[in-house]
């Protein structure tokens, strides 16, 4: 096969950046995108050119690293599927392939492909944690679960962070990725201690971050490798208002109205003022 890259090349995050366009020639169908890459860089490096820069590591689907736009589509034209799974059969030959970095201010760009996704770590730090006892390990059927609760539970812990459902989004927002964490962890009894507090801290790290307001048009979903569905994002609205009208209702609790002095005067003081 002989293929035409067009391939977004960005020297650093200051840089401007354009589009460059590369003939590879014997490209195997069997080969991956990320391998077609390979072949590309090798003869770049052949004629002292710089190679192009994309992230890579398990080359599985399993990790995450790998992403970036093919034509426009996140991970390319296979549905479930990562750049490192996507192989050559599925172009034709002489085709123009146009490869692009994810776009998102939260994903600022850091050289060609490459982009800076540590938003989604910070996220992960705001809540993605569950409290355990120190000491020896738990039995694993210490705490039953029902089937139902551990299927879902799972299927919200396959999301890698790719950052596909990001690119895909219209609005780059970030709720399909927030809500998997969110339902995996609360969706079990070890996560449910943190549940409140870890809506509360990821939402408002999902919204520090800048990524933009969901508004359910499912592109995310579309775009995902692992096929997250989009009720981990019901439910973290869900975790998120019954977190902030709990907090609310703690608040005015915790205010008492103060109808006197040290000196004994009276004061008039509406008793359910909250401020």
């Amino acid at each position: 096969m002989k293929l035409k890259l067009k391939i977004w090349r960005q020297r650093n995050s200051s840089d401007k950046g354009k589009f460059a366009s590369y003939a590879v020639e014997n490209v195997n169908p069997e080969m991956s995108m990320l391998e077609c890459l390979d072949v590309l860089n090798e003869t770049l490096i052949e004629r002292g050119e710089e190679p192009v820069a994309f992230e890579h590591d398990c080359r599985e689907g399993i990790c995450g690293s790998c992403g970036f736009m093919i034509n426009g589509v996140a991970h390319g034209p296979e549905r479930a599927t990562t750049v490192c799974q996507l192989t050559m059969r599925h172009f034709k030959d002489g085709q123009e392939l146009v490869l692009e970095p994810w776009r998102a201010r939260a994903f600022p760009p850091l050289k060609d492909l490459v982009v800076d996704r540590r938003s989604f770590d910070r996220i992960i730090e705001a809540g993605g944690y569950v409290s355990v006892s120190t000491g020896n390990a738990p039995d694993g059927n210490t705490i039953p679960i029902g089937k139902d609760t551990a299927d879902h539970a799972m299927d919200a812990a396959a999301c890698i962070g790719c950052g596909a459902c990001v690119a895909a989004c219209p609005n780059a927002s970030s709720a399909l990725f927030t809500g998997a964490k969110i339902s995996h962890l609360g969706l079990l009894p070890q996560g449910q201690i943190e549940q409140d507090q870890r809506a509360l801290n990821m939402v408002a790290q999902m919204n520090i971050e800048g990524f933009g307001n969901c508004t359910n048009i499912g592109e995310c979903t579309g775009a995902c490798p692992k096929e997250i569905p989009l009720e981990v994002i019901a439910t973290m609205n869900r975790d998120y208002r019954r977190a902030s009208s709990k907090s609310h209702k703690n608040h005015v609790r915790s205010v008492r109205p103060m109808t006197e002095w040290s000196n004994g005067s009276k004061l008039d003081i509406d008793p359910h003022a909250t401020s």
